[in-house]
C-alpha cells in the first residue's frame, strides 16, 4: 500500500507544478508586453494604433481558438494536446523575440495566441482530475495563483526586462519556463488515448463563433480610437457580432454534434459561474491596465517605482488564496466571493477620493485590498462553477469559462477607456472655460496678466496641468463605476448553490 501510494503523491505535486507553470506563462503574456510597446514602436517605426496589433492579434486569436480546447482534447487526447501547445507557444515566444518586422511580429503573435490558447482549460481540467472532489478547493487555489498572478506582475516583469536589457526579453522569458513545462509535462502527464470515433469537426459553428469573437475583440480594441458607432468599421463589426452570435445558438440548439454543447449550460452554478466570472473579468483586469499609466503620467513615478508600487496587489492575491486554501473547504465558498466583491467595491469607493497629491499609502493599501478581493473571488468560483457539472464537460466548460472570462477582461478595458477618455475631455472643456482675464483665482496667483497669445510658456504650462487635472476626473469616474459595479454583483452570489454533499455537512 505504502509502495503504490507514493508515487501518486509525487506525480500529483509535479503535476501541479506543471500546471501552474504553464498557466501562469500564458497568463503573463496578456500584460507582459503592454510596457514594451512605446519601445517596439521605435524599433518596428510605427504608430500608436499599428503597434497596437501587438496586443490585439494575441488576445483574439486566443479567444477564438479557446472553443476548440473540448474537441481537440477528445481527438488528440489531453497529455498530447498539453504538450503540442507548451512547444507551439515556447517556439512562438522565440520567434516574438527575434522579429524585425511589425509584420513578423504580429504574425508570430497570433502562433502564440493560437498555440497557448488551450493552457488555462487545459490545466484546470487536469488540477481538477488530478486531485479528488473534497480537495477541489485547494486544487484552484494552487492553480489560481499561476493564472491571477500573471497579469497582475506582467507590467512590472515587463518594465524591469526592457529598463535592463530590450524589449525582445519580454519574450525570451517564455522560453526557460517552456521547456520546464514541456519537459515536466512528458514525464508526470498520465497517458490520455485518443478518442478515435471523434472526427467530425463542426467547422460551420466554429466559423460563425469565431466571426462574433474576433468582431467583438475588433470592436473593443478599435472603439475609442474610431469614436465608436461614429465610424463604419465599428458598425460593421458590431454586425458581424450579433449575426455571428445569432447563427452560432442557433447552429449549436439544432446539430446534432456542436463545437460547444450548450446542455452545460442547463447546470444552474455553472450558468451563474459564467455571468459572475464575466462580472469578474470585468472589473478586475481594467484597473492592472490603467493603474501605470496614472502612476507614471500623473503622478511621475519611474517605472521601477511604479512596478513597487503594483507589487502589494499581487501580495494580496497570494495571501488571500493562501488562507483561502487553509479554510476554504470548512466555510460556504460563497462567502468568500460575496466579500472578495465588496472589497473590490469599497477599495474602487476609496480610491474615488484621491488626487493628483495621493501619496505611496494610499496607493499601496488600495492595491492589497484589490488583490485580497480578487484572490477571495477567483478560487471559490471555480470551486462553485465545476461543483455540479457532469465530469464528462469539463474540459470544453473549462475553456467556455475562460472565453467568458477574457471577454469580460477586455470590455472591461474598453468600457474604462471610454469613461477615463470620454469624461478627461468633458471636464478639460469645462475647465478650459474658467480660464479667462477675469477670473479672480487666476488674479490671485498672478497669471490673469500674463495670459496671452504671447506668452506661449505660460499658456503651454497651464495647459499641461489642466490636462493632468482633467485627466484625474477621468480616473475618479472609472473608479465610481468600478465600485457601482462591483458592489451590484454581490446579491448575485446568493443565487449560487451548494453541492449537495456539502449542503449535508453544514
Amino acid at each position: 500500500m505504502t509502495t503504490s501510494a507514493a508515487p501518486a503523491v509525487v506525480n500529483r505535486g509535479l503535476i501541479t507544478l506543471t500546471m501552474m507553470l504553464a498557466s501562469g506563462m500564458y497568463a503573463l503574456d496578456w500584460t507582459i508586453a503592454a510596457v514594451a510597446l512605446p519601445h517596439m514602436q521605435g524599433t518596428f517605426s510605427t504608430t500608436q494604433d499599428q503597434i497596437s496589433w501587438v496586443l490585439t492579434s494575441y488576445i483574439v486569436m486566443s479567444a477564438i481558438m479557446l472553443p476548440t480546447t473540448g474537441w481537440l482534447s477528445r481527438r488528440l487526447g489531453r497529455k498530447r494536446l498539453f504538450l503540442l501547445s507548451v512547444g507551439g507557444f515556447t517556439l512562438f515566444s522565440l520567434a516574438c523575440g527575434s522579429a524585425n518586422s511589425l509584420g513578423a511580429e504580429v504574425i508570430f503573435r497570433i502562433g502564440q495566441g493560437l498555440s497557448g490558447a488551450y493552457l488555462l482549460p487545459l490545466s484546470q481540467s487536469i488540477m481538477l482530475d488530478t486531485y479528488p472532489k473534497e480537495e477541489h478547493s485547494k486544487a484552484m487555489v494552487i492553480w489560481g495563483v499561476g493564472v491571477m498572478l500573471g497579469p497582475i506582475i506582467g507590467p512590472t516583469v515587463g518594465g524591469y526586462l526592457t529598463e535592463a536589457s530590450t524589449w525582445r526579453w519580454v519574450f525570451y522569458i517564455n522560453i526557460p519556463a517552456g521547456l520546464i513545462a514541456l519537459s515536466a509535462g512528458w514525464v508526470c502527464l498520465p497517458k490520455q488515448p485518443a478518442d478515435t470515433g471523434v472526427r467530425w469537426f463542426d467547422w460551420f459553428g466554429f466559423a460563425a463563433l469565431g466571426v462574433a469573437i474576433g468582431a467583438l475583440q475588433m470592436m473593443l480594441d478599435r472603439g475609442q480610437r474610431l469614436d465608436w458607432f461614429q465610424s463604419l468599421e465599428i458598425i460593421v463589426e458590431a454586425t458581424l457580432v450579433g449575426l455571428g452570435l445569432y447563427v452560432f445558438l442557433v447552429h449549436s440548439l439544432t446539430t446534432a454534434r456542436p463545437l460547444v454543447s450548450l446542455r452545460m449550460f442547463q447546470d444552474r452554478n455553472f450558468a451563474l459561474g459564467s455571468i459572475v466570472i464575466f462580472l469578474y473579468g470585468l472589473l478586475t483586469l481594467a484597473p492592472i491596465v490603467l493603474m501605470p499609466p496614472f502612476l507614471q503620467d500623473l503622478r511621475d513615478y519611474p517605472i521601477t517605482m511604479v512596478g513597487l508600487l503594483l507589487a502589494p496587489r499581487g501580495l494580496g492575491l497570494m495571501a488571500s488564496m493562501i488562507v483561502l486554501g487553509r479554510i476554504g473547504p470548512r466555510i460556504d465558498p460563497r462567502l468568500p466571493v460575496g466579500l472578495g466583491f465588496a472589497m473590490l467595491a469599497l477599495s474602487s469607493w476609496m480610491m474615488t477620493g484621491w488626487n493628483l497629491e495621493v501619496g505611496t499609502w494610499d496607493i499601496t493599501w488600495t492595491g492589497t485590498l484589490q488583490g485580497l478581493g480578487a484572490g477571495a473571488i477567483y478560487v471559490p468560483m471555480a470551486t462553485l462553477t465545476f461543483s455540479t457539472l457532469d465530469p464528462a464537460y469539463r474540459t470544453e466548460a473549462a475553456s467556455v469559462w475562460n472565453l467568458i472570462r477574457s471577454i469580460g477582461s477586455s470590455m472591461g478595458i474598453s468600457i474604462s477607456l471610454v469613461i477615463l477618455v470620454r469624461m478627461s475631455t468633458i471636464s478639460r472643456a469645462d475647465l478650459i472655460g474658467h480660464v479667462t482675464p477675469f477670473n479672480e483665482v487666476l488674479g490671485f496667483y498672478g497669471l490673469a496678466g500674463r495670459l496671452n497669445a504671447l506668452n506661449m510658456p505660460q499658456v503651454g504650462r497651464l495647459d499641461a496641468e489642466i490636462m493632468r487635472q482633467a485627466m484625474m476626473v477621468g480616473y475618479l469616474d472609472v473608479f465610481f463605476v468600478a465600485a457601482v459595479g462591483s458592489a451590484l454583483a454581490v446579491p448575485l452570489v446568493l443565487l449560487l448553490r451548494l453541492p449537495r454533499a456539502e449542503i449535508q455537512a453544514t
